[in-house]
């Protein structure tokens, strides 16, 4: 276990420092300017921030949630690891019960192992089956049914009540109530795959939802008479939203657009990555469905978008890039606010004493050196 790390630049809350990172039993111990600590020593210009969370990813290195395999959350988790990302949920798709099901307890069961060897899984994104068929996107529309408390619980139940954001087109019959149930329980509703008008956004935001699942994808855009989803979600600060900044999902000028009327503290960065990520292209499989991997991006026969293959370092490098913003703010959106909006920010998301010590030490071109889990180095550039 790392005892700590010295002579570097820290990015905290309240700024950046120069200095030395103790740990102690997996958390952050002390921040300060003394040397004569035990640890790695830094002689070059590297900066360390927190690990970053992904709220919204499938898979990665040919694995996938739905895959029902505690390999397959093995190789996610060390895998992800080499993008930056310290913790992550594990997303699932529309499928039909069983299959979900089977998913879910997959999940419980690897999360009692507290697996060391990679990135930390938090819980689960349930996205899907409770969404609008017309907004379907690459989820199965076979599969899609109403919103359900009751068939909620039997997934809580399957997961050991680890799911943590439930997608749901609120328009949907039973999607208020669905909603409801989530405030009432202090889990995250989150509108997503949905025909919502406006109207029908502001009666979810008031019976509790709190999220948008990857803004401007798979949902009602902006018209002048009909400002949708996403007009619902530039006017109502409630609402977090997820976004895919690979210049594919979303354009540059859109999520400017976003970051414009939303501001840095109620954007959430996400991968929504699929299986093919960090791997060549070609053809490979989501949900059952062929997927069709070129030039980073991925897609169904018909073309419709299918998932990505970005990864969480690419997205605070293309949101500097996009947007003209600092790391601190990028850092911000990748780390700082899915903590906040998960309700760990006393455990993650800034580097603060008592905080477990997921850092990500990076070099003076925003390149990954070393990310590190809980006080363990997971990953090593070069080694």
């Amino acid at each position: 276990m790392l005892k700590g790390i010295k002579n570097v630049k820290l990015l905290t809350p309240q700024g950046y420092l120069n200095g030395n990172i103790e740990i102690e039993d997996g958390k952050i111990k002390r921040i300060s300017s003394s040397q004569a600590i035990e640890g790695i020593c830094f002689n070059e210009d590297v900066i360390v921030v927190p690990g970053f969370i992904d709220e919204h990813i499938h898979g990665a290195n040919g694995s996938d949630v739905m895959d029902s395999s505690i390999d397959s959350l093995r190789n996610m988790s060390t895998t992800l690891v080499k993008e930056g990302t310290t913790s992550f949920l594990a997303t699932t798709m529309t499928q039909k019960e069983t299959v979900v099901t089977d998913a879910l307890q997959n999940v419980n069961e690897y999360m009692k192992l507290k697996d060391s060897s990679g990135a930390e899984v938090l819980g689960v994104h349930l996205e899907g089956p409770f969404i609008n068929e017309k907004a379907c996107g690459a989820q199965p529309k076979e599969y899609i049914v109403n919103p359900s408390i009751a068939q909620f619980k039997k997934y809580q139940e399957a997961s050991g009540n680890h799911i943590k954001i439930v997608t749901i087109a609120p328009e949907a019959e039973g999607g208020y109530d669905l909603i409801r149930f989530c405030k009432e329980n202090n889990i995250i509703a989150s509108i997503g795959h949905t025909k919502a008008n406006y109207l029908e956004t502001v009666q979810a935001i008031e019976e509790g939802a709190c999220s948008v699942t990857h803004c401007f994808n798979a949902m009602t855009g902006i018209h002048h008479r009909e400002i949708g989803v996403v007009g619902g979600s530039f006017l109502h600060q409630k609402l977090n939203a997820e976004v895919i900044v690979d210049g594919i999902h979303v354009h540059p000028k859109a999520v400017e657009l976003l970051y414009n009327n939303k501001g840095k503290e109620n954007i959430t960065l996400i991968t929504d990555s699929m299986r093919a990520k960090g791997l060549e292209d070609g053809e490979y499989e989501l949900g059952g469905q062929k997927v069709f991997v070129e030039n980073n991006e991925a897609r169904l026969i018909d073309k419709t978008l299918a998932g990505s293959v970005l990864k969480m370092i690419d997205a605070v490098k293309n949101s500097i890039k996009f947007l003209g913003i600092s790391l601190e703010d990028a850092v911000l959106m990748a780390s700082t606010n899915p903590a906040k909006k998960l309700n760990i920010y006393d455990k993650k998301g800034s580097i603060e004493v008592g905080k477990d010590a997921d850092l990500v030490i990076l070099d003076k071109d925003l390149d990954i050196l070393m990310t590190i889990v809980k006080g363990k180095i997971v990953y090593q550039k070069g080694v």
